[in-house]
C-alpha cells in the first residue's frame, strides 16, 4: 500500500487570509490522521505566506503518523528541521519567492551541496528525499548523495494525462525502475488528483508515498475532509 501524506499548506493559506486561527492547522492535521492519512506534509517558506515556522513547532508533538517537511535547505530551514526532527525532510530547489514547486533538482551541479545537507540530516536520524524529475541519470546522481528516497515531480504527468495517459506515465515508470536499481525509495507529488492518481499508482512500481495538498483540500470543499481522504486512499489501492 502506498502511503498518503496530506500537505496542509492550503489550510494555512486560508487561515492567513483572514488572520486569527480559523481554520486551525493543528486541528486539521489531527483530523487528517484520524480520517486515515498516513502522514502530514508542510512546506514552510521564508515569507511564511502559508505554513509558519511556529506551526511547524506546534505540529511536531501532534503528528503521530509521519511528519514530512519540504523546503529549500538554507541555514534557516536546516535549523528548523534539525530542531523539530521530522521523520522525513524533502529537499526542493525552490527560490524564495516562487509560487509553487515547478521543477526538481539538477543533482550533478549541486552534488557537493546536497551531499552535505543529506549527511547532516542522516546524522540527525532524519530520512531524506530529493525532489527530482524523471531523468534517470539525475536519479542515479541523487543516489550518490546518500539520500534515502527521491520524490518525482508529477506536474508534467498531470498536464499530459488527459490527452495521452500512456505517454504521460511512461517516463515515470522508467524513473521508478531507475530509483529501485539505485537503492532509492520512491515518493511522488504535485498536481496528483482523483482523476489521475489511480492510473499513476497502477502503473508506477515501488511507490512508497504520495504527497498531495492543493487538489485534496479543494476536493474537500465539496466532499468533506473525511470523505476526500477516504477517496484518495481508495485510489491508491490496486488490489
Amino acid at each position: 500500500m502506498t502511503n498518503l501524506s496530506v500537505n496542509i499548506n492550503k489550510v494555512a493559506t486560508l487561515r492567513n487570509a483572514r488572520g486569527g486561527n480559523v481554520p486551525c492547522v493543528e486541528t486539521v492535521a489531527q483530523d487528517c490522521e484520524k480520517f486515515g492519512a498516513d502522514g502530514i506534509t508542510v512546506h514552510p517558506r521564508p515569507d511564511e505566506r502559508h505554513i509558519r515556522r511556529a506551526d511547524v513547532y506546534a505540529l511536531r508533538p501532534l503528528v503521530h503518523t509521519e511528519f514530512n517537511i519540504e523546503g529549500y535547505p538554507d541555514e534557516e530551514f536546516m535549523k528548523l528541521v534539525l530542531m523539530v526532527k521530522p521523520e522525513q525532510v524533502t529537499l526542493v530547489p525552490d527560490a524564495p519567492g516562487v509560487l509553487t514547486s515547478s521543477a526538481g533538482w539538477k543533482v550533478e551541479p549541486n552534488m557537493d551541496f546536497l551531499t552535505g545537507i543529506v549527511d547532516r540530516l542522516k546524522e540527525a536520524g532524519i530520512r531524506t528525499s530529493i525532489f527530482v524529475g524523471t531523468d534517470v541519470d539525475n536519479i542515479r546522481a541523487a543516489a550518490r548523495t546518500g539520500a534515502d528516497r527521491v520524490e518525482l515531480y508529477t506536474g508534467p504527468y498531470a498536464e499530459r494525462f488527459h490527452d495521452d495517459p500512456d505517454a504521460a506515465i511512461a517516463p515515470y515508470v522508467e524513473a521508478a525502475e531507475a530509483a529501485r536499481k539505485s537503492g532509492l525509495g520512491l515518493n511522488a507529488g504535485h498536481d496528483l488528483s482523483l482523476d489521475n492518481l489511480r492510473f499513476f499508482k497502477q502503473h508506477v512500481p515501488h511507490l512508497a508515498e504520495v504527497s498531495i495538498g492543493h487538489q485534496l483540500i479543494a476536493d474537500s470543499l465539496y466532499m468533506g475532509l473525511e470523505a476526500t481522504i477516504r477517496a484518495y486512499k481508495e485510489a491508491l489501492r490496486t488490489e
